[in-house]
């Protein structure tokens, strides 16, 4: 009887919140009205001064007022370079260009179907999860790829989209931070930890694999976690998918798409082996400035690739299949993936609007600096720091999006903090990424949170936001509870976070 209703009060919770939130205006409307509320809490913050001190440099940061003169000069100029500039904007329309090509020519559904028939269907959630994971190795892959790719597995097998969405959205972004590869978030981070271990002691450095055995196990943990949440949690909550948009029908390879799958293969083979020939020598053309092979170009430009290798292999599989029989083909290919643009289109103008004010007006930077500044002056011990410091870093994340930018405002005075108790910079930069890991699918400041809406609304035409934080705050309690239960055990037992990198610092 308890157990029944632990389970109604949840469902009722969830309930609640996904009524509350889609309640709420229209997406576009409800980034219009935050815009708005930034303008007005700039002016009311700018009246009474409020002032933060920067943890490194000691500058005093004062909210800019942008209904002044000048503030609504800037506003009227930058209107266009908001919205044209919006990082996931150029993303999206790029990547959907390659991707164009491959749907139309038949090779996604080919690509589905062989996926479908090959794997085991007790093992698609945790495939489709751990691929998530995996793919923020290669930048915003999973965003564009795989969380709408997700939705059309789930859907060919009778299972719910929207919980196949959910279950790659959670690991392309609450398992953020995790992964078995290096990728590009680890040498940013690594150097302003790097910096702000200087407060304390100059000669300290931050590898950029500090963290990579915490990460590489925590992969399979949150792949786990997604598995189960998704299973037990939310297709359970969903039911069955009862809407108007018509599966793909799962089929047998014909003679003609095995033979174009081969060729996609070879054609992949080709690109694999140009990438190698760039990165393998001394002086590869594909290394990165500083002649490494950890900023190579091909991951910072990803999207890129993405496009010139979904095209390439499109290209080829639709002539071969008979799809494409003139270039027209290919264009019109393009062409019809940019139909699915239109309301993220509308909706990324107002989102960029409240993002670039948001940032204009320094209350996302106030805000951390204050809490930074708050939690430094708690005296606890370590486990209800590592906790606090999670939260912390989860509730921030709320209000910035960038990780980067966080880590800049925070690392000078966690990180000199944790030096100061005794503890690594390693460690805080470890807590500081769970945090910001567990709250992502569900912070609207997260850059791709638009492109989500729009994805959910193709099988709901009624999802808004709270369709999404209701669906997501599963995963976000359950990752947050088992990532910190990790981190405890891993400080208890005195593993290293990664190569050369300990989880104590002595002066």
């Amino acid at each position: 009887m308890n157990k029944q209703n632990k389970i109604s009060f949840s469902t009722r919770f969830f309930k609640g919140v996904e009524k509350a939130g889609n309640a709420l205006p229209h997406p576009a409307a409800l980034f219009g009205i935050f815009a708005i509320l930034v303008l007005v809490i700039s002016w009311i913050g700018f009246k009474l001064d409020w002032i933060g001190i920067h943890p490194s440099t000691g500058e005093s940061i004062h909210i800019v007022n942008l209904l002044s003169k000048q503030g609504l000069h800037r506003i009227l100029l930058e209107m266009v370079d908001n919205y044209t500039g919006f990082a996931p904007l150029g993303i999206v329309m790029v990547a959907l260009l390659g991707i164009g090509v491959a749907e139309s020519s038949g090779l996604m559904k080919a690509a589905i179907n062989a996926l479908v028939l090959k794997a085991p269907k007790s093992m698609i959630t945790f495939i489709i999860v751990l691929s998530g994971i995996l793919s923020n190795t290669a930048s915003d892959l999973g965003y564009i790829l795989i969380i709408p790719l997700a939705g059309i597995i789930f859907h060919s097998i009778g299972r719910h989209p929207i919980a196949g969405m959910s279950a790659a959205f959670a690991g392309v972004s609450g398992g953020f931070s995790a992964n078995l590869l290096i990728g590009t978030i680890d040498p940013l981070l690594a150097g302003l930890s790097t910096e702000a271990a200087k407060i304390i002691n100059p000669d300290y450095y931050v590898l950029p694999t500090a963290n990579y055995y915490f990460m590489a196990v925590s992969t399979i943990i949150i792949a786990f976690a997604g598995t189960w949440v998704t299973t037990y949690w939310i297709e359970p909550r969903l039911g069955k998918y009862i809407g108007d948009v018509k599966e793909d029908e799962i089929e047998y390879l014909k003679a003609n798409e095995k033979k174009g799958l081969k060729w996609v293969l070879f054609i992949i083979l080709i690109w694999l082996s140009l990438f190698l020939w760039g990165l393998i020598p001394d002086n590869g053309f594909l290394r990165g400035a500083d002649n490494t092979i950890l900023h190579t170009p091909l991951l910072k430009g990803f999207i890129s690739v993405l496009f010139l290798m979904a095209t390439s292999c499109g290209i080829v599989y639709g002539y071969i299949v008979g799809k494409f029989k003139k270039h027209s083909d290919v264009f019109d290919g393009m062409v019809s993936s940019f139909k699915s643009l239109v309301a993220f289109l509308v909706l990324v103008f107002f989102a960029a609007q409240f993002v670039a004010w948001f940032k204009w007006s320094n209350l996302g930077i106030i805000i951390a600096i204050k809490g930074a500044v708050w939690l430094q002056q708690i005296n606890l011990g370590i486990i209800p720091l590592l906790i606090l410091f999670i939260l912390f870093s989860g509730l921030i994340n709320l209000f910035m999006g960038s990780a980067s930018a966080k880590w800049a405002i925070l690392a000078p005075v966690l990180v000199p903090m944790f030096m100061l108790l005794g503890y690594s910079p390693e460690l805080s930069q470890a807590v500081f990424r769970i945090g910001d890991s567990i709250t992502n699918v569900i912070s609207p400041m997260m850059s791709f949170f638009a492109l989500i809406i729009v994805y959910y609304q193709k099988y709901d035409k009624n999802a808004g936001i709270g369709t999404i934080m209701s669906t997501m705050l599963p995963y976000s309690f359950v990752f947050f509870v088992l990532w910190t239960l990790l981190l405890i055990v891993w400080v208890l037992l005195g593993i290293p976070l990664g190569p050369d990198s300990g989880l104590f610092y002595s002066q």
